[in-house]
């Protein structure tokens, strides 16, 4: 396993993290924990999780996930092996069941508190934003547009405060940002410069990956500047880059399969973008999601490529992406394939 640190901090974390949100819903916590002790074998010590999880959210199943990585920690007794993130819900209609009050002080310190109860900690390593407060594009939405419904107001420094109170509480360490714009990035780097009692958001967690390379337009440059780590989540778009969806298969147990709204990965273009990256891999005796995930863990402005997976087999195979350098031949096709049919997938 590769190690780097999260920016800033002395906190070392696995280039591989593991990604939790299928632990629940389409994972038991058998399942789960058989994931969890796998990865520590290979020397991954980053999990990520959110209050949100498991995914598609339902309130039945609210933080199923956090609970299921609990028992983990009450069994094994390993939390301080551990590298710890986890996430408060953004504010949406579909999430109304969690709570409608945006991130002021009261829904953020409640939402922590819970976290740490299920999770079964005294604190959280990396607490993060799950999206931002206000209505902006995020979630496969390209392109911004005001269209006067939104009543939020600047919250930025509120919210710092808040995060900072629980850190100085012992609740959390570090903060980050997650499916956030350069413009609300820059604000909250911008708010903690100004004002130096207020924590810093250290990482960001945003999709990057063959199909949707949107972070490299304007956020790969603040990640370089600002020192600011990319988490990198769908290195893989919901599974489209394992190859498994080639040729209109459906797998039984797949997740666009299971849940056909989660198609953000599946249009036309990406799959004709999938098609070409599946031969070039092939082409030179790679799979598919080795491949694509390979390109992600070698990017320099990513801290951490969070990866999911379903089964035994797949997390094996991803997590054994560590260990595969791309030769320049491959990254040459990689960037060919990419100008043909950049960004596919928002």
């Amino acid at each position: 396993m590769n190690y780097t640190n999260l920016p800033h901090t002395d906190i070392e974390v696995s280039k591989i993290c593991l990604g939790t949100m299928t632990w629940g819903n389409q994972n038991t916590e058998a399942e789960g924990h058989e994931q969890m002790d796998y990865a520590l074998e290979q020397g991954v010590n980053f999990f990520d999780t959110a209050e949100l999880y498991p995914i598609p959210a339902a309130a039945e199943r609210y933080a199923h996930t956090e609970k299921i990585i609990g028992t983990w920690f009450k069994k094994n007794r390993n939390r301080e092996k551990m590298v710890l993130a986890s996430k408060i819900v953004g504010r949406s209609p579909a999430t109304s069941f969690i709570r409608t009050t945006g991130f002021n002080r009261e829904s953020i310190t409640a939402a922590v508190e819970g976290s740490l109860k299920r999770l079964q900690t005294d604190y959280l390593d990396l607490y993060q934003l799950h999206w931002p407060d206000r209505v902006t594009n995020y979630f496969g939405k390209r392109g911004y547009q005001y269209d006067g419904t939104d009543l939020w107001e600047d919250n930025f420094h509120q919210i710092l405060e808040t995060l900072r109170d629980l850190i100085r509480e012992g609740k959390i360490r570090q903060v980050g940002i997650s499916n956030e714009t350069p413009w609300g990035t820059m604000r909250y780097l911008e708010e903690s410069k100004v004002h130096h009692d207020l924590p810093r958001m250290i990482t960001i967690q945003n999709p990057y990956s063959l199909l949707n390379r949107l972070y490299e337009v304007g956020l790969a440059e603040i990640s370089h500047r600002e020192d600011l780590g990319l988490l990198a989540y769908s290195p893989l778009g919901f599974g489209v880059l394992s190859g498994k969806y080639l040729g209109g298969r459906q797998p039984k147990d797949g997740r666009i399969t299971l849940f056909p709204n989660y198609n953000r990965y599946s249009g036309e273009t990406a799959v004709k973008a999938t098609e070409m990256y599946h031969k070039l891999a092939m082409e030179n005796g790679l799979s598919l999601a080795q491949m694509s995930l390979a390109y992600v863990n070698s990017r320099p402005f990513v801290t951490s490529n969070i990866i999911g997976a379903t089964n035994l087999e797949q997390l094996k195979e991803n997590i054994e992406s560590i260990h595969i350098d791309l030769s320049d031949e491959v990254l040459q096709g990689i960037e060919a394939i990419h100008n043909q049919i950049p960004n596919p997938a928002p």
